[in-house]
């Protein structure tokens, strides 16, 4: 049996019938907190944007401040063609999945992706986060789904929520659903690399997470020292 708070249920996320549902609730434009490699997430499903619109009034988000999206692995990119330079695909393969988010120049791919219906909604006028997290339930989940929008799940300012009871406490009253895990890999979010200058050799970082500034650059140094790059 689903355990359920007011009208949001918290299936357990060890049961597939519970990535189902939560699947399920999503593809209907529904609003879910769900676990990720870093800490617990807010997702929708880029089919509903309205659904996306929901998440920054559950969280009090500032309109002005992006929502990224979220694949199960890079083979998604790699079957519609990006048009990522040799270096931004290295960099990628290293990083990913991982906690790390990589900011890319935003494009007609996103459709292709899957992203069609919320291509105003989630990212900038011009960029788009993506998230690849290492996390079995999340890459389950969106291979079901297919992208998500995600942003974490706390009241915008607060501390993020690194157990699911966190989730329930706080928002459980705006979510349809909270897929239950736990205790989260990390206590803070991913880490922040904007991408869009890489052709020209830079990168940065705009929001230490888990992972160290300085491991990111000794992997962008990797990829740039590939064969054949730059």
């Amino acid at each position: 049996m689903e355990e359920v708070v007011s009208s949001c249920i918290l299936p357990q996320s060890h049961r597939t019938s519970s990535l189902r549902t939560i699947a399920n609730m999503l593809d209907n434009g529904g609003v879910c907190g769900i676990p990720t490699d870093t800490v617990y997430a807010l997702a929708a499903s880029c089919k509903h944007p309205e659904a996306i619109n929901r998440i920054y009034s559950i969280k009090e988000r500032p309109s002005e401040k992006p929502i990224c999206i979220c694949i199960s692995n890079l083979d998604q990119l790699r079957v519609i063609n990006p048009p990522f330079s040799p270096l931004l695909w290295n960099f990628m393969d290293l990083v990913y999945p991982g906690g790390i988010s990589c900011i890319v120049q935003k494009g007609e791919w996103l459709k292709k992706l899957g992203v069609g219906p919320a291509y105003e909604t989630v990212g900038t006028n011009d960029s788009i986060m993506i998230r690849v997290p290492d996390h079995t339930v999340t890459a389950h989940l969106t291979d079901r789904t297919g992208p998500l929008a995600i942003t974490s799940a706390n009241p915008s300012g607060e501390s993020d929520s690194t157990h699911h009871d966190m989730v329930i406490t706080r928002l459980s009253d705006k979510l349809d659903a909270v897929l239950c895990d736990g205790y989260s890999n990390e206590l803070v979010g991913s880490t922040v690399v904007n991408c869009t200058k890489i052709n020209e050799g830079i990168i940065k970082i705009l929001r230490e997470g888990c992972v160290p500034t300085t491991k990111i650059m000794q992997l962008f140094e990797r990829a740039k020292n590939t064969p054949g790059v730059l």
